[in-house]
C-alpha cells in the first residue's frame, strides 16, 4: 500500500510550484493586473486581471481555481495562449478562498457560491466590464460554476463547467462500494483532505443523503450551462445524470438552453492529454481536437456577446463515437437505436449471444492481495498514473490472476453506445471479496486497449447500506451486478471485444483483505479462491447498449465507398466503384436539406458556403441509399 509519505510530499510539491511560480521574472509571462476582490465578510480574494488593449466596456470569462491563478500567466484558455490582445474577453482568474493567493482569507466553512457571487457583483461594477460574465474551467473549476450559478447573479449569464458535476454522491468515492484510493490521495494531495471524512462513512448512510441532497440542485441552475465532459474521464457519468436533470427540472425559460459535450478525453491535469486534445493515452483521435474549445467559445460568445452563431440551434447532446472517429448528435443520452444485448462467457472462454451449452462451465480466480492487479491507465486522477486508453495485454492480462473472454474476430462494425452491465454468479472460500471488470477494444496487432473498469465489493452485493451489507458463505453461489460508465465506441472489423475479471484493479480501487472484517483498517490478508460460473444454469454474461451484435461474420462488407477529407471545409470528394452515375444530398443536423445533385464516379461537392457544423452527405446508387457523416470545421 502507498504509505501517508506519498501524501505529504504531493502537498510539498504543489505548494513549492506555487512558490516557485510567483518568482519567476515577469518578462517570461503575462502581466496582468493584480488586485484584490472584497467578499461580504470582509476578506479579500486574490485576483488576476487580464484586459485586451482597448478593451473600454467587454464581456467577462472568470475562472475560479484552487490550483494557483499564477499558472495562467503562463497562458490563459480557450486558445488565447498570451495573445490577450486578441480576445474580445475581459480574463479575471480568482484563487479561492483558503488557497494560493487568497489564503489569508480563509474561515471554517466557506460558502464557494457566495464568494463567486461577490466576484460576479465585483466585475460587474468595474470600468472595463460591460456587466455580462461567463464562467469557465474544468474540475474543481467547473464544480464551483455550478454553485456560483446557484447564487443567481444577474450578470452571471451563461457557464462551461468541463468534467465536473456539483453532486456529492457515496458512488464517486466508492465505486461498487470500494474506496477509490488513488482519486482519494490526489484530492488530499491538492489540500481538499476528504479521505478522512469519506472512510469514517464507508456504507451509505445519513450523511451521505444529506451531502447529495445540499449539492443537488438543478431547478437553481437558471443559466445556460455547457457541459463538457470525456469518455475516459471518472465523472463522465456524473455529467451525464446531471445533464438529465438540468434538462428536466431547470427552469422553463433555460431547460433547452443548456449543451453536453462528450468527447474521447480524460480528466486531464497533467502530460499531453486533456480536455479538447487529439492524444489520449496511448491513442490519438484527431477529429476531436479542438473541439472542446471552439465549441465553449460559440457558446460564450452567443450569451455573451449576442453572436448568433447557431449554437442554440445544436442539438442537445454532442458526442464522439470512438472507432469510427467522428462527431454525432442526439436529444438525449443514450441515444435512440441502441438495446441491451448480453454477451455470455462461454466455456471457451469466448463472448456471445447464446447460453453456454454444459452446465458445468466454472473458472478459478486466485486473488492475492498482497499482489494485487496493477492499474495501467483507464479513468485515474492521481498525477503519477496514467490516464486513458492504454494496452492491458503486458501488465494486466500476462498475469496468472486473470481471466479473459474475448468476441469473435468482428467481420462488421459494433456499435455500442450508453453503459455496460456485468453480471456474474461467483463463490470464494472467503467471506467477502472483490470482482473486478476491464472491457478492452483488441486491435488486430493485440493491443488490448482499455475502455470501461469497475468493480465491487461482495458484502455490498444487496446494496450499499449497513443493512445491505452480507458476508459470504464460503462455497455458496451469488449473484451480482458490476456497473461500467457510459461509453460510444464503435468495435471496427478485424477487432475483438474483449472481458478481463480479476479480483482487484490497484490502485485505483482499495485491496480487499478476503478476511471479511472491518474496512479500510490494518489486518491480515488472506489468498481467496474465487470462481466465476459460466453455464448454462449459472450464465454469467456482460450487457452492452448495442445498435446490433454481428460477431463472426464475412469480412466482404465494404461497397468501397470513400468520402475525404473528413472534416472539410472547402470541398468534398467522394469516389464510388466504377463510374456509377449517383445523386447526392446534404442534410443538417435539423435535417434540413442544404444542396444537392448529381456526379458520376468521382466529384468534388463544393461546400465552402456551408456554416461549421455536423452534417450528412446521402447519395443514391442503383437505387440504393448510404448516409455519410461529416464535419465542417470552419
Amino acid at each position: 500500500m502507498i504509505s501517508e509519505v506519498y501524501l505529504i510530499v504531493m502537498k510539498k510539491r504543489a505548494l513549492i510550484l506555487g512558490f516557485l511560480i510567483a518568482q519567476l521574472p515577469v518578462w517570461a509571462a503575462l502581466n496582468p493586473v493584480v488586485d484584490s476582490i472584497p467578499m461580504r465578510d470582509g476578506k479579500k480574494l486574490a485576483a488576476d486581471v487580464y484586459i485586451p488593449i482597448g478593451c473600454t466596456s467587454c464581456p467577462t470569462i472568470l475562472i475560479q481555481t484552487p490550483y494557483n491563478r499564477l499558472l495562467y500567466r503562463f497562458g490563459l484558455p480557450l486558445g488565447v495562449g498570451q495573445q490577450i490582445d486578441n480576445s474580445p474577453y475581459v480574463y479575471v482568474i480568482v484563487d479561492w478562498r483558503g488557497f494560493y493567493g487568497s489564503s489569508s482569507a480563509m474561515i471554517a466553512s466557506p460558502n464557494r457560491g457566495q464568494d463567486g457571487y461577490d466576484v460576479v457583483d465585483w466585475i460587474s461594477q468595474q470600468s472595463w466590464s460591460d456587466g455580462k460574465v461567463g464562467t469557465w474551467g474544468p474540475s474543481a473549476l467547473g464544480k464551483i460554476q455550478y454553485e456560483t450559478a446557484r447564487e443567481q447573479h444577474p450578470a452571471h449569464l451563461c457557464a462551461v463547467p468541463l468534467v465536473a458535476s456539483p453532486r456529492f454522491e457515496y458512488e464517486e468515492y466508492y465505486h461498487g462500494g470500494v474506496y477509490r484510493t488513488e482519486y482519494l490521495q490526489q484530492l488530499d494531495a491538492l489540500g481538499y483532505g476528504l479521505s478522512s471524512v469519506v472512510l469514517a462513512n464507508p456504507v451509505k448512510n445519513l450523511t451521505w443523503t444529506f451531502a447529495y441532497n445540499q449539492s443537488n440542485y438543478p431547478a437553481s441552475i437558471t443559466i445556460p450551462c455547457m457541459m463538457i465532459g470525456g469518455w475516459y474521464d471518472h465523472a463522465s457519468d456524473a455529467m451525464l445524470s446531471y445533464f438529465s436533470a438540468l434538462r428536466t427540472t431547470s427552469p422553463l425559460a433555460v431547460r433547452n438552453k443548456h449543451r453536453l459535450i462528450m468527447g474521447p478525453w480524460v480528466h486531464g491535469g497533467h502530460g499531453a492529454a486533456y480536455v479538447g486534445s487529439a492524444l489520449q493515452g496511448e491513442l490519438s483521435y484527431p477529429g476531436a481536437e479542438g473541439w472542446g474549445d471552439s465549441l465553449a467559445l460559440a457558446f460564450l460568445d452567443h450569451y455573451l456577446r449576442g453572436i448568433s452563431n447557431g449554437i442554440d440551434l445544436t442539438e442537445y447532446v454532442t458526442y464522439f463515437q470512438m472507432g469510427e472517429d467522428e462527431w454525432n448528435v442526439a436529444p438525449s443520452w443514450p441515444p435512440s437505436g441502441v438495446s441491451p444485448i448480453k454477451l455470455y462467457l462461454q466455456n471457451d472462454f469466448s463472448l456471445g449471444t447464446v447460453l453456454p451449452s454444459n452446465g458445468t462451465g466454472a473458472s478459478l480466480i486466485t486473488f492475492d492481495p498482497r499482489n494485487p492487479s496493477p492499474t495501467i491507465g483507464g479513468p485515474t486522477l492521481r498525477s503519477d498514473l496514467d490516464q486513458g486508453p492504454y494496452n492491458q495485454a503486458p501488465l494486466v492480462e500476462s498475469r496468472n490472476d486473470v481471466l479473459i473472454f474475448e468476441s469473435p474476430v468482428l467481420g462488421a462494425p459494433v456499435v455500442m453506445k450508453g453503459n455496460v452491465r456485468a453480471h456474474f454468479y461467483v463463490s470464494s472460500n472467503r467471506k467477502d471479496t472483490d470482482v473486478a471488470v476491464r472491457i478492452t477494444d483488441v486491435y488486430p496487432d493485440g493491443r488490448s486497449m482499455i475502455l470501461l473498469d469497475g468493480i465491487r465489493r461482495m458484502r455490498f452485493r444487496n446494496g450499499f447500506t449497513a443493512a445491505d451489507t452480507a458476508s459470504m458463505i464460503p462455497g455458496q453461489i451469488y449473484e451480482v451486478d458490476v456497473q461500467l460508465m457510459n461509453s460510444a465506441i464503435t468495435f471496427l472489423p478485424g477487432h475483438r471485444i474483449r472481458l478481463d475479471i480479476t479480483s482487484s484493479n490497484y490502485p485505483r480501487f482499495d485491496v480487499n483483505l478476503n478476511n471479511g472484517g472491518a474496512m479500510y483498517v490494518a489486518g491480515d490478508t488472506l489468498v481467496a479462491q474465487n470462481t466465476i460460473y459460466h453455464n448454462a444454469s449459472q450464465a454469467s454474461y456482460i450487457e452492452l447498449r448495442l445498435e446490433d451484435f454481428i460477431g463472426e461474420t464475412p469480412e466482404d462488407l465494404f461497397v468501397g465507398h470513400k468520402l475525404f477529407p473528413n472534416p472539410a471545409n472547402e470541398f468534398l470528394e467522394l469516389t464510388v466503384p466504377g463510374n456509377s452515375e449517383f445523386s447526392w444530398e446534404i442534410f443538417d443536423v435539423q435535417g434540413k436539406s442544404q444542396k444537392s445533385g448529381t456526379c458520376k464516379g468521382e466529384n468534388r461537392v463544393v461546400v465552402a458556403e456551408l456554416y461549421p457544423g455536423l452534417y450528412v452527405l446521402q447519395y443514391t446508387i442503383n437505387g440504393k441509399s448510404y448516409r455519410v457523416k461529416w464535419v465542417k470545421s470552419k
